[in-house]
């Protein structure tokens, strides 16, 4: 079941999680984080001049939403539904790149190499806390972008 959270301008504006702070309050108070893997999405609505090129993670006002978003919950992607597209896009909230009409999104490499592997030491620590087998979940996201991580590096991190 996808969970949409609805983003209007008001909040990229003010900075304002509150849209997402509440469905994963409730998540948590239900118990419900790991029932809800992969499951949401973002609906966003930011006005835009119709000659305005730029896609959504070029707009400074949306990354730095974004920027705020990943601070308040560094384990998010745990919950985006990758299918959908919305951990790639959201990791071009955070991550330099550039737009190819013909290959799609290229992350700056060396960039994307740091993103990912913070979010394997955040995600890996933050499964475990909540008793959620990892290895697999992790090994999953580097896969999503290019990266094949050998089971003795879990060794390394005891997940």
């Amino acid at each position: 079941m996808t969970i949409t959270i609805s983003l209007k301008p008001e909040h990229f504006n003010s900075l304002d999680v509150s849209p997402v702070q509440t469905v994963i309050e409730k998540l948590i108070r239900e118990g419900a984080i790991a029932a809800t893997e992969q499951q949401i999405t973002f609906e966003i609505e930011y006005p835009r001049e119709p000659e305005d090129p730029r896609e959504l993670p070029e707009i400074p006002e949306i990354r730095l939403w974004f920027v705020r978003l990943d601070a308040a919950y560094p384990w998010l992607p745990f919950l985006l539904d990758w299918k959908a597209g919305e951990l790639a896009r959201y990791t071009a909230m955070l991550v330099p790149h550039q737009f190819h009409r013909v290959e799609g999104i290229q992350y700056n490499p060396e960039a994307l190499e740091l993103f990912v592997m913070k979010k394997v030491f955040t995600l890996a620590d933050w499964l475990k806390q909540y008793g959620i087998p990892s290895k697999a979940r992790v090994k999953s996201m580097a896969q999503m972008f290019g990266y094949e991580l050998d089971d003795e590096f879990f060794n390394l991190v005891a997940v």
